[in-house]
């Protein structure tokens, strides 16, 4: 018989299957609100769509307000283009603007800034002017189109398998 392992390595574990236990509920309830959205397939997924183009755009503090406006003059859903936009969080945001600088720079070229992963601090980032917002939106604009394409197209698609499979009786 070996020795027995002691009590504290399953209590080190604990607090990880709690925070996914938690994090597993919140989706399912987002996932359930989703599936509850009024409209069509099309103006749920147009107001998704919407909502993630304008997370990717690097407007803090007015995406949520923008995403409104511009759903209701689209006739998307309203609720999916607020909650579109958290596709830009405190945790998305860096690697969200990064690939989008890097994109414009690609298609514009380096600039005269040259920016690197190591310069992003607001003192150099605030001597850069146009060159780097310029870039920036640019990459933004198509970042934001390539992803609000394919989660409106997505979510659409996933709406209409998902009212298939009620319909149609299990064979």
């Amino acid at each position: 018989m070996g020795p027995a392992r002691p009590k504290v390595l399953g209590s080190r574990w604990r607090p990880l299957r709690i925070w996914s236990r938690r994090l597993h509920q919140n989706l399912r309830k987002a996932i359930t609100w989703m599936r509850r959205q009024e409209g069509s397939p099309g103006h749920q997924a147009r107001g998704l769509a919407i909502g993630v183009f304008i997370g990717c755009l690097p407007i803090f503090g007015l995406q949520m307000l923008v995403s409104l406006g511009l759903a209701n003059a689209m006739r998307g859903n309203r609720f999916l283009a607020m909650a579109g936009t958290w596709i830009s969080n405190p945790i998305t945001n860096l690697p969200l603007f990064w690939l989008s600088y890097q994109l414009g720079s690609l298609l514009m070229g380096p600039g005269a800034a040259g920016l690197q992963l190591k310069d992003l601090n607001p003192d150099n980032l605030a001597g850069l002017g146009w060159a780097f917002s310029i870039r920036l939106i640019l990459g933004s604009v198509l970042v934001g189109g390539l992803l609000a394409a394919a989660s409106g197209v997505g979510y659409r698609q996933w709406l209409h398998f998902r009212r298939r499979r009620l319909v149609t009786p299990p064979r």
